[in-house]
């Protein structure tokens, strides 16, 4: 998490608002106190169910994890 001050927040908002897209934290800070805090919006819990449910049954296990998935005569790079 930053601080900024108002001021430097006010000169550069889009800046500052490109980085909490990106899910950084922000304090604003007046004459050296907090007086307020920008973060990203939290997901609706309509679309974390969404989420999930998408990403249910898409667990893949490997039994040997680090022996190759495919044949090595299958291999891409072989080719």
């Amino acid at each position: 998490m930053s601080d900024v001050s108002v001021t430097t927040l006010r000169q550069h908002l889009p800046e500052y608002l490109a980085r909490v897209a990106r899910g950084e934290h922000i304090r604003v800070t007046s004459r050296g106190r907090v007086v307020a805090e920008i973060a990203p919006p939290t997901p609706e819990p309509n679309e974390v169910e969404a989420a999930r449910a998408r990403l249910r049954g898409s667990l893949v296990r490997y039994d040997a994890p680090l022996e190759p998935v495919l044949p090595v005569e299958e291999w891409e790079m072989n080719r």
